[in-house]
């Protein structure tokens, strides 16, 4: 299975391993934000270094020690609003052999409403090499006359608070879970959020349903075993601190929602957060398709062993892990009856009354995909570009850059730019049921010969993510890494098309 972490520095698993083998400095980067009525909102980050990819100095009690210099600058408007810049040292370690454990940074920026900037640079203090830089953006967005739900933070563990701490909220001290892949081995997954209403008004016997659960990250099926609602009354803060058992949940992509309805049924705030579940002892239920009867089913039409299994490959951009998997290892092998039932469930599931209508619909957008991003060698829906646009929708707006050859520039003198190679920037107004605005997708052509977009960034929850993706525009004969004064000084049109939708 794939693991795609959202914001981290290094994609590398974590784990131990014995500290006298480091290899590149690796981090894991989260955060959330919230809000406390009548003060101010704030944003809370969550670092954690792994502790196997750090060197170790012996300090002057004898022990062994890594230490990280971390340096984080939150900008908005290209102002200073906060900077920060200070040492974190690892646990001591006996030896050189001993197990390294990873560790952990929680800062805490009282921050207004507004669109801002992360800055964060990490170096290991103990060897002589360039920090890593990364920069992405934060939203913070409470609004005075309506609900609004806090970021949905991962908990490793969490204890009652017996003297406030950088950790503590509403009475626990909270130990970030940084990393959003679940592995095998771990089978709770708990999380906190908080709920505000600025109109609370006391004493008005208003009351809310709340509820919390897990749907498909690809389709938004929501999976009806892990599902928690409560009735909540009006207050000015309502706070969620639950945890599903997720060891019957199968491997997949998928979002942990909590939303808030009204009186009359209506969804008034909602907020998702982006997980991965690696759980191969469970099957997905959605496959559960053997003993699907087929008669009266517009699939039972489809006789041509051929035709279904292309109709199944042009799936891959909407499917979910554990149906991509069946797709790429049985699409071949499997007889006609096998395709048409899981063909027929593929479609009942996200359309339960009119799964032909779904499929015709689909249909229509994979071909005109195929007419428009198909190259020399592969078909429009197998593209980068193709599957974003099947699984996502058109872009509202596509800035197309053929060719710059005064574009992306770096400060040091010994670099000889050529200008950049052919790049698109897709800007969707909204995405993912209006849960997600103002986003969007890069696409770079690096093979002049072939017109073949590859997609390396976007700040969409669950795609790749790549803050530094300008990097990869260069066309130049020698390329160096960015220091943090360099990626703060960039200036190239690359930039300024994604900040400001040029």
């Amino acid at each position: 299975m794939k693991k795609i972490l959202a914001l981290s520095l290094l994609l590398i698993t974590a784990g131990t391993v014995a500290a006298s083998a480091p290899r590149s400095l690796g981090a894991y980067l989260s955060h959330s934000t919230f809000n406390i009525p009548g003060e101010s909102p704030y944003l809370e980050t969550y670092l954690e270094i792994i502790g196997n990819t750090i060197v170790y100095k012996q300090n002057a009690s004898g022990k062994y020690q890594g230490n990280v210099q971390v340096t984080m600058i939150i900008r908005r408007d290209s102002v200073i609003v906060d900077y920060r810049k200070y040492e974190l040292m690892s646990p001591e370690l006996d030896d050189t052999t001993a197990i390294a454990l990873n560790f952990i940074d929680q800062q805490r920026f009282m921050l207004a409403n507004g669109s801002y900037e992360l800055d964060l640079s990490i170096a290991d203090l103990n060897i002589a090499v360039k920090p890593i830089v990364i920069t992405y953006p934060v939203l913070i967005d409470f609004p005075a006359d309506k609900v609004s739900i806090s970021g949905i933070q991962l908990i490793n563990s969490f204890t009652k608070t017996t003297e406030a701490n950088l950790l503590s909220k509403s009475g626990y001290d909270f130990v970030p879970y940084v990393d959003n892949f679940y592995p095998s081995d771990r089978n709770k997954l708990t999380f906190y959020s908080e709920i505000y209403n600025p109109a609370h008004q006391e004493g008005s016997g208003e009351k809310y349903l709340v509820s919390a659960f897990i749907e498909s990250f690809e389709n938004n099926r929501m999976m009806n075993e892990f599902v928690r609602i409560r009735r909540e009354e009006s207050k000015p803060v309502i706070v969620l601190l639950s945890e599903f058992d997720i060891s019957g949940l199968p491997s997949g992509n998928y979002n942990l929602v909590v939303a808030i309805r009204n009186k009359n049924n209506e969804v008034i705030a909602e907020n998702a957060a982006f997980f991965q579940r690696f759980n191969p002892s469970v099957s997905a239920s959605a496959l559960n398709f053997e003993g699907i009867d087929l008669n009266n089913t517009f699939t039972q039409r489809i006789n041509s062993l051929d035709t279904l299994r292309e109709f199944i490959r042009t799936l891959s951009p909407i499917a979910t892990e554990m149906e991509r998997i069946f797709i790429n290892s049985q699409v071949d092998a499997a007889s006609l009856t096998t395709l048409q039932q899981f063909f027929f469930r593929f479609w009942q599931v996200r359309d339960e009354f009119e799964p032909e209508k779904a499929w015709i619909a689909y249909n229509q957008e994979v071909i005109k995909v195929n007419n428009t991003y198909s190259t020399q060698v592969r078909k429009g829906y197998e593209t980068d570009m193709g599957r974003v646009y099947l699984q996502y929708g058109p872009p509202n707006t596509i800035t197309d850059v053929p060719f710059e050859t005064s574009g992306y520039r770096y400060t040091n003198n010994d670099i000889n730019s050529t200008g950049t190679i052919p790049y698109q920037i897709w800007h969707y107004y909204s995405i993912n049921n209006n849960r997600e605005r103002n986003k969007r997708f890069v696409f770079i052509n690096s093979s002049l010969r072939v017109t073949d977009y590859q997609l390396v960034h976007s700040d969409v929850r669950g795609e790749i993510q790549n803050y530094n993706w300008q990097r990869m525009l260069t066309r130049s004969l020698e390329i160096q890494d960015r220091d943090a004064d360099d990626l703060r000084r960039d200036k190239s049109r690359s930039a300024r098309i994604y900040e400001q939708g040029w």
